[in-house]
């Protein structure tokens, strides 16, 4: 497998976990926008699933050829395939991996298949099926965390001069990769971007631009590491391409970042 492929496959893992504070809910499948808004339904008393399987792959396994989808809301069942423990607690407290600290090494080697359903027909977003996910991995696998405030180095993703140059979005739905060399999303936020460039450029990026609505971002740069074709080394280094292609900046600051610190978590759940 590639650089490329790897990086694609590993960001879209994360990806829904790395988006999760931005994310509004999305249609189950074959669902208008109308027929979702009554058909969710409010959060639930209980705070588990009705039932839950949670199997850990074989490391020897092959890797998936294509990338997993990315679980539609609101939903009735919560599935995910080949996902990595650092995926399942990311995505359940609403944080971006960038933002965790205190990983074991395993956590985001092992791969587990993962199903639950919530309990009858309710369907349920994304924030209100959180919480029995943060319960199921405390019982299965005996997740402890906790919150710590800091500020850290990072940037300010600001508008650079001369305006922004952003496509906004005509209906596509949403889409996404990342490589070594090129950011591709369709119908993304600016905020869900500040969060998903934080993965190139390896620090916290907060949103100052003030843009609202969804965009189509293609970014195409040069790769830090020598690049195996010499067409990349014709691009421009990926702070320059920002400003380029899409009229933002970063601007280097100390950013509030809020992280969650993982205390403990098992490698293998206990039996469904």
């Amino acid at each position: 497998m590639t650089t490329s492929r790897r990086l694609r496959l590993s960001f879209s893992l994360a990806l829904a976990a790395l988006l999760a504070i931005a994310l509004a809910a999305m249609p189950a499948p074959g669902q208008t926008p109308a027929q979702t808004k009554s058909a969710v339904q409010p959060a639930p008393a209980q705070q588990a699933f009705e039932a839950a399987s949670i199997r850990l792959i074989d490391p020897n396994a092959p890797e998936p050829d294509t990338p997993p989808q990315r679980q539609q809301f609101p939903a009735n069942r919560l599935t995910m395939h080949y996902a990595s423990l650092a995926y399942l607690i990311c995505m359940a407290y609403g944080v971006d991996w960038h933002r965790t600290t205190g990983w074991p090494d395993w956590i985001n080697t092992e791969r587990y298949d993962f199903n639950a359903k919530v309990e009858g027909d309710m369907l349920l977003t994304q924030e209100q099926m959180q919480p029995l996910l943060q319960n199921l991995l405390q019982e299965r696998f005996h997740v402890k965390v906790h919150h710590e405030h800091k500020i850290v180095p990072g940037y300010a993703l600001v508008i650079a001069k001369g305006g922004p140059k952003l496509q906004p979005n005509k209906g596509a739905p949403f889409h996404g990769m990342i490589g070594n060399s090129e950011i591709r999303f369709w119908n993304e936020s600016i905020k869900s971007f500040a969060l998903i460039f934080e993965t190139p450029v390896e620090r916290p990026i907060v949103d100052r631009t003030g843009l609202e609505g969804t965009y189509d971002l293609d970014l195409n740069f040069a790769p830090e590491d020598t690049p195996s074709n010499p067409a990349d080394s014709k691009l421009p280094d990926i702070f320059t391409a920002l400003h380029e292609q899409l009229g933002l900046k970063l601007v280097p600051q100390k950013v509030p970042i809020d992280f969650l610190v993982i205390d403990h978590a098992d490698k293998i759940p206990t039996e469904n």
